[in-house]
């Protein structure tokens, strides 16, 4: 397996302005109920532009290629966590897979629950983007995301959807549960975009 350790700060101070560091504790914050997951009926699908939308059962998702990334957590309510050693897919590998279209230009993860984000396509094809179902070498809890969780380290938390069932290419950028609520559209930690009225 590839182990990937990653400057999430890309040159900038390594704590991000107005955050505080939670040491070993990493806390839990959801809207809504946890969901209770069956792998027996558990599936993902990469949908929308692209050539070959694809569908992969919790038998099929655990015969992918992984990779380990080492990267900061950072979340729009202040806290950051250093160092967390996330284990999965690759989220460029499945776009190569699936073909994006040239038209593709955004995309909208769907997850258990209904929530949904967004982001720009061209976050999945950095190399320390991935569909994670291990942290720091355990399955992920509950309560952060099992069996599967997108992990965009560069962006805030709240983009690292949890219990992730699928990711949707779009054209156009489609805001979704938190954005819909007043987050902002793209959530770059270093720049404080945690509203829509940040810049």
């Amino acid at each position: 397996m590839e182990r990937i350790e990653i400057d999430t700060a890309r040159g900038k101070e390594r704590v991000p302005p107005g955050q505080y560091l939670v040491g070993d504790r990493w806390p839990i914050l959801t809207y809504g109920p946890t969901p209770s997951v069956d792998l027996r009926t558990w599936n993902f699908t990469i949908c929308g532009l692209v050539e070959n939308p694809l569908t992969f059962t919790w038998e099929e998702w655990n015969g992918l290629p992984t990779v380990e990334v080492k990267a900061d957590m950072h979340c729009v309510t202040s806290w950051s966590k250093l160092d967390n050693v996330w284990t999965g897919v690759p989220a460029r590998r499945l776009l190569e897979m699936a073909e994006p279209k040239p038209e593709a230009k955004f995309f909208s993860v769907h997850c258990d629950g209904g929530y949904t984000t967004n982001a720009p396509l061209q976050e999945l094809y950095e190399e320390d983007a991935l569909f994670a179902t291990h942290h720091n070498g355990e399955p992920l809890a509950p309560g952060h995301g099992y069996p599967m969780r997108l992990v965009i380290p560069r962006l805030y938390a709240w983009k690292s959807a949890k219990w992730v069932r699928g990711i949707e290419l779009l054209a156009q950028d489609e805001q979704g549960f938190w954005e819909n609520n007043g987050y902002h559209a793209y959530g770059d930690p270093w720049r404080e975009q945690r509203y829509s009225f940040s810049f």
